[in-house]
């Protein structure tokens, strides 16, 4: 039990390096020129404006379900609490990560002047403030519900709540930031042949927002939930461990691996640093490698202290971390431009924007079969070396490879981060009117964060694949689905059973009617966006000319006011649909919906994230001056396809991680309704 006190420890200690890098890394850098200064505090103040607004819309929806939560189920006042403490834990991560990250991109624009490790610097320390954030308030919250309700089961609402409103949010942040993006994309790239973020564009302030709301607030929430989810879901199988072997440090192993995670996610982050010409990911991926060794040698260490000394756990832990790095090779493979799929794209583009977007949609379904393959030896393998101890160590092998793999998560978390302040730097230097060199500099660093933000989100795809195993166990022992005769362990979902083959069914098509709620809404948005742009440049005297001043305010609006309505819809439409099928089917359906749910949900995830970053690096490919470089109909073919993709990466994929997991979340929070 003493071990435990290493996970609020640890916490304390990344929050103390989060306020190193604000005050001594970040804010004490130079944020340039008045215009950038000016153009920084309007993202800024965008970006603010409307979480506030987004965060008030899904708290009183929260709040209003812990009512209901309260009522309806056992223990509901327990379950509402931790319910309420997890969403709010969420959006704090979220607005933490956002708040820092719009305070580094002018300070990255100005510092791409001395070269790329300078810029790479404080782009790479915005992104650890949202990681260390993240993977900080998680553990704290989960050890402090644990410590006051005593049991994993009791704070499974903690997991549920940060589901809830990473959904949300996500999906928010999403719509806003890609019908921006689409509309500044068709009107000012392809229909005026203006450069990206021009400030000629009425949408360009918009798009800017977007990164900030969608890639920072929206990220960090996510994340937050699949730290939280899966750190719960270890130690609801660790009870059940307990009880047969005796160990309690099968429960509190999950708490104190994160706990030594961000130790060696600290360590790593002090290796990311590379030559002023030098590679950007090289240096995110030195970083990451040192974490991963560090996070082994802890492993063996946990293992043998908390686990009784089995070895075949260990490498369980192992198996995870492996994992981890190969879905990130594959990612890079099927999403940098310096690799054959990206190229395939770019090379399409030259006879126009259908075989681009053929192309592009090709790479997205092939990227899918090498990371089901890893997925599935990771889980295979990890199950065998846990079943050393029966069928329930299998399942606790499952739930180590899940640590293993969330181990290096800080920095995991930092690369995404970095993404959107890479990206808005690009925006500040282009409107600021900064040389040529800077903004190719910046150039750089941006195609570097679209791969780190597709390696990211193949990284929480991965783990959400493997935390749904273990969630989906966890779920099976709440509602009594497993059996334990003679030795033998067995688990009760015959799907041979109408009802629930009817759940697998509907639990195979929600990701499919979720996305089409996503992207549809994107459409939407863009739509009035495009039409909005197109008014502007036709009545604003002089705009092209640079002598007009665009209406920025009104663009953002549009889209505020999109994410806002369009968001509700598909986020209840994942709450509600276990709760009918469990009310209707019974609760061995909603083990069948959470299947279905897990195996479509994770492959299409994973064709549109990298399908999305495939595009849109094979746009970036062209910019850097290949194929007739920017201007060209190679370009605007091109710029067609990344539209495309937009939504596919940073609305819908982002948000089927959410999905996933929110299923079983709610589902182990409402397993006493459908006993």
């Amino acid at each position: 039990m003493d071990m435990l006190y290493l996970a609020p420890i640890a916490s304390f200690v990344a929050i103390l390096f989060v306020i190193y890098l604000v005050w001594f890394r970040i804010l004490n850098k130079d944020m340039g020129t008045e215009r950038m200064r000016q153009i920084s505090e309007a993202i800024r103040e965008g970006s603010m404006a409307f979480l506030n607004r987004q965060y008030k819309t899904i708290y009183l929806i929260a709040a209003a379900f812990a009512i209901v939560l309260a009522i309806v189920i056992k223990d509901g006042g327990k379950t509402a609490f931790a319910f309420m403490v997890g969403s709010i834990f969420s959006g704090v991560a979220g607005y933490v990560g956002m708040m820092v990250a719009a305070r580094s991109s002018a300070r990255t624009a100005k510092a791409a002047e001395g070269g790329v490790n300078k810029a790479l610097q404080i782009a790479y320390s915005g992104g650890a403030v949202m990681g260390l954030s993240v993977v900080a308030l998680s553990l704290l919250g989960v050890t402090f519900m644990y410590w006051w309700y005593g049991s994993p089961e009791s704070i499974v609402g903690l997991g549920f709540g940060a589901s809830f409103v990473a959904l949300f949010a996500q999906l928010g942040g999403g719509i806003f930031t890609k019908s921006a993006d689409v509309g500044a994309d068709l009107v000012g790239k392809v229909e005026a042949g203006i450069p990206e973020d021009d400030p000629r564009n009425p949408a360009v302030i918009a798009d800017n927002v977007g990164d900030m709301v969608g890639d920072c607030a929206g990220r960090g929430a996510d994340l937050f939930e699949s730290a939280t989810a899966e750190n719960i879901g270890g130690m609801i199988l660790g009870v059940a461990m307990w009880k047969i072997t005796g160990i309690f440090g099968f429960i509190i192993f999950p708490l104190i691996a994160r706990a030594l995670g961000i130790f060696a996610s600290i360590i790593g982050m002090l290796f990311v640093r590379t030559s002023e010409d030098g590679d950007a990911m090289s240096a995110m991926n030195k970083g990451m490698y040192v974490s991963s060794i560090l996070c082994a040698g802890a492993f063996y260490f946990l293992t043998q202290t908390l686990l009784g000394g089995n070895i075949y756990f260990f490498y369980a832990g192992l198996v995870g971390i492996a994992t981890n790095i190969l879905i990130g090779w594959i990612t890079q493979y099927y999403t940098e431009r310096k690799y054959r799929p990206v190229q395939d794209i770019a090379n399409s583009a030259k006879t126009g924007p259908a075989t681009d977007i053929l192309a592009g949609f090709a790479v997205g379904l092939e990227s899918t079969a090498l990371p089901v393959i890893v997925l599935s030896v990771a889980i295979l393998l990890s199950y065998k070396f846990g079943s050393t101890m029966g069928v329930l160590g299998g399942l606790y092998g499952t739930a180590v490879a899940t640590m293993g793999m969330l181990s290096t998560a800080g920095v995991i978390l930092a690369m995404d981060g970095y993404g959107p302040i890479a990206d808005n730097a690009g925006g500040i230097t282009e409107m600021a009117n900064l040389p040529e060199e800077v903004r190719k500099t910046t150039d750089k660093l941006d195609a570097v964060g679209n791969t780190t933000k597709a390696l990211t989100k193949g990284f929480a795809m991965g783990s959400a694949a493997l935390s749904a195993f273990l969630l989906f166990a966890a779920y099976l022992e709440t509602v009594g689905l497993t059996i334990t005769s003679g030795g033998i362990t067995k688990h009760l979902v015959n799907i041979a059973d109408p009802p629930v083959f009817i759940g697998l069914f509907v639990g195979g098509a929600l990701p499919f009617l979720f996305s089409s709620f996503a992207i549809r809404a994107v459409g939407r948005a863009a739509f009035q966006m495009v039409n909005e742009v197109r008014r502007q440049f036709r009545e604003i005297p002089g705009i092209l000319e640079g002598k007009g001043k665009p209406d920025y305010t009104k663009c953002v609006d549009i889209s505020t006011k999109a994410a806002l309505k369009e968001m509700v819809l598909p986020s209840l439409l994942v709450v509600v649909t276990p709760i009918v099928v469990g009310m209707t089917l019974g609760k061995e359906a909603v083990g069948a919906l959470l299947m279905g749910a897990t195996v479509t949900g994770v492959l299409l995830a994973m064709l549109m994230n990298n399908g999305g970053a495939a595009w849109d690096n094979a746009k970036k490919f062209i910019e850097a001056g290949n194929l007739g470089g920017k201007g060209s109909d190679t370009h605007k073919a091109a710029v067609v396809g990344d539209t495309v993709g937009d939504p596919f990466k940073d609305t819908a994929g982002p948000s089927l991680h959410v999905l996933v997991k929110l299923l079983n979340t709610i589902s182990l929070s409402l397993a006493s309704l459908f006993r």
